[in-house]
């Protein structure tokens, strides 16, 4: 089976594009999560509501399962299928076997974080819309499942295949407090929720998902009335009379597919803090459609938080569930704010090991590109996430890209004009390192292709260039995921650049 997903070049900046592209990704699904639904599909004791079961624990499963189901049904033809064992049914169990196939799959913990994270939390919006609206509207049940747990499925192939984005998309959007239109622009070129809801009518995803979308861009005049109200708790009187006195906007709060979009909104906000203004937003409004006070709204909240990373939780993702401990108002640590953790005595050994095979004399390299790559699996091993070895043509007019690491296929064909960036001019006129902090970071984003820094999210970057004979012939660009630089991890890095430039001096002059 394939176990890679190809990304198209370059990045889309329209609606159309962006549709076109995130269609077409396959989303890895778990290795044991498939190899569990296979054998249930061979067993002739299995029923279909067995097999749902295990399709379910795999949310990239679930949706691959129902998009194909609605295929046949995007011209019109029948009625989407709403849940997992309606798409089972619909397929039959020889087309579900055949859809698994195709499937690519990979162990859980290779799947990239970014998807497991996003995925990580429609599971736990899935779990409080369970807890919060199941029981209470029992006969609706399998529509709150799945269309919670489905609602941010657009979101995912963006996850899998630009997660810098969405990176970047939450450190400037929800830990800055920077305008979503305008970061959105500038990264993608169009509204996310656009993407979204133009996903959602393509896959004919539950028919909660489109309203919950439909929304957020269409309601938020009756969304912002309804919130208003919602934040006056202290007084549950004068909030009925409010509704009272609107009957319409009263039968807007009731609509039972609001469910799917207050457990998603409990969900992803509680990813910054239980406290949080965009928390206490959705608690108040859940307080108000389920007319249950504030204090039940937050011990379910927090119990249900507790089961669901009792259920889905994983080592290396982040789960709210963990600052129930903590003190009431402490937000979640912005991503990226701490320094990576300095290279454990193992992963100094593996550097060592690669930087002396860089240095043995004389040069053990065959050719240009067998250097490139050792040099990039020397700066990986210093502690590098992402990395780009551009090389210099002779009239220093160009630089393109030799090998990298930790970055998006489309990365390979990069070419950078020099005329057009006055750092990249300072940097290929002399020996010279820059490294971007928060401090600077604005001034010398400004200077660098923007090809360039869209690939490199963050604030903390190093770009240095290696000389050979007295001419820079190399740029080497490095990150750690775009958090703070540990003082251990620059130094192993100007270390490993030297390593590169000895190599360079010794391969130019094997055989004299």
């Amino acid at each position: 089976m394939a176990n890679e997903t190809n990304v198209p070049t370059p990045k889309p900046t329209t609606l159309e594009g962006w549709i076109k592209l995130l269609d077409s990704v396959r989303l890895p699904v778990p290795q044991a999560s498939h190899d569990r639904v296979c054998q249930a599909i061979r067993n002739s004791r299995s029923s279909l509501r067995d097999i749902a079961e295990l399709i379910q624990g795999s949310p990239a499963l679930a949706l691959s399962v129902i998009r194909e189901a609605n295929r046949q049904v995007r011209s019109g033809l029948g009625e989407p299928a709403e849940n997992l064992e309606v798409a089972i049914n619909r397929l039959g169990l020889k087309r579900t076997e055949e859809l698994l196939a195709r499937l690519p799959t990979l162990p859980q913990m290779q799947i990239p974080a970014t998807l497991r994270q996003l995925q990580l939390i429609s599971q736990h919006a899935t779990q409080q819309a369970n807890g919060f609206f199941a029981s209470r509207l029992a006969r609706l049940w399998q529509d709150i499942h799945w269309g919670s747990l489905l609602f941010l499925s657009p979101l995912w192939p963006m996850a899998l295949i630009y997660p810098q984005l969405l990176e970047e998309w939450e450190r400037r959007v929800i830990h800055r407090g920077e305008s979503a239109r305008k970061v959105e622009q500038q990264l993608f070129g169009v509204r996310l929720l656009d993407i979204c809801q133009a996903l959602v009518d393509l896959w004919r995803l539950p028919i909660w998902v489109q309203q919950g979308y439909r929304l957020l861009l269409k309601e938020q005049r009756e969304l912002v009335k309804v919130l208003r109200i919602a934040r006056d708790s202290d007084h549950p009187l004068r909030q009925q009379n409010s509704l009272d006195d609107d009957p319409t906007l009263r039968r807007w709060l009731n609509q039972p597919a609001n469910t799917v979009l207050l457990a998603n909104g409990l969900a992803l906000s509680a990813q910054q803090a239980w406290d949080s203004p965009h928390s206490r937003r959705w608690q108040h409004l859940t307080s108000l459609y389920l007319q249950v006070s504030m204090d039940e709204v937050q011990q379910q909240l927090h119990q249900q938080a507790a089961n669901s990373a009792r259920y889905h939780a994983m080592p290396d993702l982040w789960h709210p569930a963990v600052s129930l401990i903590w003190p009431w108002d402490t937000p979640r640590q912005q991503a990226g704010s701490q320094p990576t953790p300095p290279p454990t005595a193992q992963d100094l050994a593996k550097w060592r090991k690669v930087c002396a095979e860089l240095l043995v004399e004389p040069s053990r390299f065959a050719n240009a590109m067998h250097l490139t790559t050792s040099a990039r699996d020397a700066l990986v091993a210093c502690g590098m996430r992402r990395v780009l070895i551009l090389m210099a043509d002779r009239t220093h007019a160009n630089l393109r890209v030799h090998q990298s690491a930790g970055l998006p296929k489309d990365a390979a064909s990069l070419n950078l004009l020099v005329s057009q960036s006055t750092v990249l001019q300072r940097l290929l006129a002399q020996q010279a390192q820059v490294r971007l902090t928060p401090e600077n970071n604005a001034q010398f984003s400004a200077l660098l292709p923007a090809s360039l820094r869209s690939l490199f999210g963050g604030e903390h970057l190093l770009l240095r260039s290696l000389v050979n004979n007295g001419r820079v012939i190399m740029l080497v660009v490095a990150d750690q995921g775009g958090g703070p630089f540990s003082d251990i991890t620059v130094q192993a890095f100007g270390k490993t650049a030297q390593c590169i430039e000895k190599a360079l001096h010794s391969f130019s002059h094997r055989g004299q």
